[in-house]
């Protein structure tokens, strides 16, 4: 497990995350796929990729990566997969991570507010 947050830390990108382990988020990289596959790959701009999560600690090192989803997959669909894996990403109660407006709050994942600004 990476390291999380500490109370009293000065690091000033990080001393408002008390507990936090860093951060995850998806990318999709092009790839060459069969033509019967394509339809699978074709994600929402039109290319052909694979979906890939990528999980950080805040000193910038991959803690989990899981490849190989098709790139009609979405980022929250990808996670929950890699929840749910055996040897998968693991969050222990009181931690989380940093995760963009395209995953929602949950145990282990905080996510920006989406409401509007009046």
């Amino acid at each position: 497990m990476p390291e999380p947050v500490l109370e009293g830390c000065t690091d000033g990108k990080w001393k408002w995350f008390k507990n936090c382990l860093g951060a995850l988020d998806g990318t999709h990289i092009k790839v060459r796929v069969p033509l019967i596959d394509k339809l699978r790959y074709r994600n929402r701009k039109g290319d052909i990729t694979t979906n890939v999560l990528g999980v950080c600690s805040r000193n910038l090192q991959f803690v989990f990566v899981l490849l190989g989803w098709k790139g009609s997959a979405s980022d929250s669909r990808v996670l929950r997969d890699a929840i749910a894996r055996e040897n998968g990403l693991r969050v222990l109660v009181g931690y989380y991570y940093l995760v963009d407006a395209g995953y929602t709050n949950g145990p282990g994942f905080l996510a920006p507010y989406r409401g509007t600004i009046i």
